[in-house]
């Protein structure tokens, strides 16, 4: 039965550029390369669940490049090389910013990716006329794997998207159940990395160590975490040293426990921490992979496993960080949480080579979590303690933030800001929230400024980009 998603190779072109160019538009065009990367390999791996390879299917790949970018030149061979040694579905690492930046501005432009997605790999899987029970399984399973990283980021529900399952057309077997992979054929390199070759690519290149340590020295404050990360990086590359000159190296656990108060820099610190073991060869990507326990855990028996272990795939390679994770442990012994804890501690054991854990949290609660699972306490021995930033650290937040966003300070509101903010610090309680409380701080002040610039008959350069000391206090 023929399907209403078939596109000509000229019509799935302007269909995918239409798309990609709104998702630049939120995202930026300078995300072109890897958004046509993750395509075509989105590409490789529907066809091995479609019923047949042919021309369609290459013409269909080749189409897959955004505007200014040039054509892919697959040719019949190649792509069945392609798509025999395809691998399963990862988000693509641009996708844990897009949540990160939805989550902290109320939008929801990841939802949408996933409903763009979706659209582009039905028009995929119809280039032959046909959708299989296999690629609308597919299809559905990195809608359901990307939804799963908005979940865990907070980030707002959006619309439903189309349900692949509702537009099959053939319950014919796959490409790859009629064409299994000869014995032998899936060894070597990593998939993603076959891939990449098989389309004419290099694979991605290592973060820049040096950058990435001159962002960790110039965060604010944070002293002896940047000691301790520096020493662990330290013991890694000395340890690495050893084994390459054949020498004994005792075992090395790279799992941590971050603890310390909310908006303290323990998720920007986990990001650097990925990309700095990446650049030293300790884990093969560096992306940081951020849930809470709304990411992990699930509302049915056996399903918890399931959502626990797809976040666990999608953070091979990197680092996946868990907030407040003692709330996996907080729900007595019929909850599902520690389903979350069992299936995290064998893959901690499975994948101790090429992935690391980071566990945070208030400190007393943290604690109760590691005693909670024998297992927790020798795989968490490296813990490193967030202090709370004081008054001067937090007004170095608010320029930095002032000098990121294009605002500056008269005289008058230049030496109120080192009076409030200490007080600030001062007078802090248990619901302090350190840097984002400065954030929450900096943009009430925006909105402050706005409505007083915008009652001036004709504000000056200089009005648009000041504060004054009426800002900090919401006297307009």
């Amino acid at each position: 039965m023929p399907t209403q998603w078939k596109r000509s190779p000229e019509e799935l072109h302007k269909t995918y550029v239409a798309n990609t160019e709104a998702f630049y538009r939120v995202a930026g065009r300078d995300l072109a390369a890897q958004m046509d990367e993750f395509c075509v390999t989105c590409a490789t791996q529907l066809f091995a669940r479609s019923a047949s390879l042919g021309q369609e299917h290459v013409d269909a790949v080749n189409a897959l490049y955004s505007k200014g970018r040039t054509s892919p030149g697959w040719l019949l061979w190649g792509l069945s090389t392609a798509v025999g040694k395809s691998g399963e579905f990862l988000p693509p690492l641009f996708f844990w910013d897009m949540t990160e930046k939805d989550a902290r501005q109320g939008t929801d432009s990841s939802r949408v990716f996933i409903r763009m997605l979706t659209n582009i790999l039905l028009c995929l899987a119809a280039v032959d006329d046909d959708v299989t029970y296999a690629e609308a399984e597919y299809i559905t399973e990195c809608g359901d794997k990307l939804a799963a990283l908005c979940d865990g980021a907070g980030v707002k529900k959006g619309k439903p998207g189309l349900r692949a399952a509702d537009f099959v057309t053939s319950a014919e077997p796959s490409f790859l159940e009629k064409n299994p992979p000869k014995a032998g054929t899936a060894n070597g390199p990593a998939q993603g990395n076959v891939q990449a070759r098989a389309a004419g690519e290099t694979a991605p290149e290592k973060p820049d160590l040096d950058g990435l340590l001159a962002e960790l020295d110039g965060l604010v404050g944070l002293e002896k975490v940047k000691k301790d990360v520096k020493s662990m990086m330290n013991l890694v590359k000395v340890r690495k040293l050893r084994q390459d000159a054949g020498l004994p190296v005792p075992p090395l656990s790279l799992h941590m426990v971050f603890l310390g108060n909310p908006g303290t820099g323990k998720t920007t610190v986990a990001r650097l921490l990925s990309g700095l073991y990446a650049a030293i060869g300790a884990l093969s990507k560096g992306q940081l992979v951020e849930v809470d326990r709304s990411g992990l855990v699930a509302g049915y028996v056996g399903q918890t496993a399931i959502k626990t272990q797809e976040v666990i795939t999608s953070a091979l390679g990197g680092v996946l960080f868990i907030d407040e994770a003692y709330s996996l442990a907080s729900g007595g012994e019929n909850d599902f949480g520690r389903e979350a804890i069992e299936t995290l501690l064998k893959a901690m054991e499975d994948h101790r080579e090429d992935l690391v854990v980071i566990v945070a949290g208030y400190t007393g609660p943290m604690q109760r979590f590691l005693d909670s699972n024998p297992g927790l306490e020798s795989r968490f021995n490296k813990r490193i303690f967030f202090e709370d930033y004081n008054g001067e650290e937090l007004n170095a937040i608010f320029h930095l933030q002032c000098k990121k966003n294009g605002y500056e300070l008269d005289d008058e509101a230049e030496a109120y800001a080192g009076e409030f903010f200490a007080a600030m610090y001062e007078n802090r309680d248990e619901n302090f929230g350190n840097g984002r409380d400065v954030r929450n701080q900096f943009e009430d002040m925006v909105v402050r400024q706005a409505n007083r610039v915008a009652a001036m008959e004709s504000p000056s350069k200089e009005d648009l980009v000041r504060f004054v000391k009426a800002d900090f206090l919401g006297d307009t």
